[in-house]
């Protein structure tokens, strides 16, 4: 639906059906208070943005954040997107975000450390010049929307838990043009960064394998491209 004169109202409204049509429900409306299915957070707006009527334009970038909750369980899952053509510094962003996402992913396995994920992720992220958000992480998820453990996108590896088989991890690199910094704004939830400049956020669910890892929420049709990212795509896919 991304596309100028879409407003992220409207994305909402049609998440919410979809996600009640499939016989889930939305894992974030009424989550704390929040009022909405998604979160869409545009631009220099890190995550959490609640929807608005304000129509998208030309060269925004929208990030598209939703829960569902299934038979007891949840999902989460995030997608950063261009709407129509963006500055070149935007489409790099975007490139950079969703490969620090796999190269975490690709960190996942038994006996690995939870931090070897941010570290994987930092890695990639400012090797391409751009900074991690510090106060946003990753988390478990299962039978809770936010479950242990904490999975920062920064920092060392081989510290924290290890990974263990069966396992689920929520594994979620927000990632600023800018400097890493964000606040906050007064409606208690949009975070946006600091400085104003943008700021991408990509996000799997995954299941800790004997080998490695499976992505649960992975579209069929983005396999391929996955597979140019990383190495942790399960050849069965």
């Amino acid at each position: 639906m991304v596309a100028p004169g879409v407003t992220t109202t409207d994305i909402d409204a049609l998440a919410e059906r979809r996600v009640r049509e499939a016989g889930a429900e939305p894992a974030f409306k009424g989550y704390h208070g929040y009022p909405a299915t998604v979160c869409a957070s545009v631009n220099d707006q890190v995550v959490h943005g609640i929807p608005s009527e304000k129509a998208l334009v030309e060269g925004d970038i929208v990030s598209i954040d939703m829960g569902a909750r299934l038979d007891g369980f949840f999902g989460d899952c995030a997608v950063t997107v261009p709407v129509g053509l963006v500055e070149p510094v935007a489409a790099e962003l975007l490139k950079v975000t969703e490969g620090a996402l796999f190269h975490g992913i690709e960190a996942v396995k038994p006996g690995a450390r939870v931090s070897d994920i941010g570290a994987a992720v930092q890695q990639h992220v400012e090797a391409h010049g751009f900074s991690v958000v510090r106060e946003f992480v990753g988390h478990g998820i299962g039978t809770s929307l936010h479950e242990e453990p904490q999975i920062a996108n920064y920092g060392p590896g081989g510290r924290g838990p290890r990974l263990s088989e069966g396992m689920v991890l929520a594994i979620e690199p927000m990632v600023n043009v800018g400097k890493p910094g964000v606040k906050v704004l007064n409606d208690g939830w949009t975070a946006v960064t600091r400085d104003g400049s943008l700021s991408a956020h990509f996000e799997h669910t995954v299941v800790v394998t004997g080998e490695g890892c499976e992505i649960l929420t992975l579209l069929e049709s983005d396999v391929a491209r996955a597979r140019q990212l990383t190495s942790a795509i399960s050849p069965g896919l």
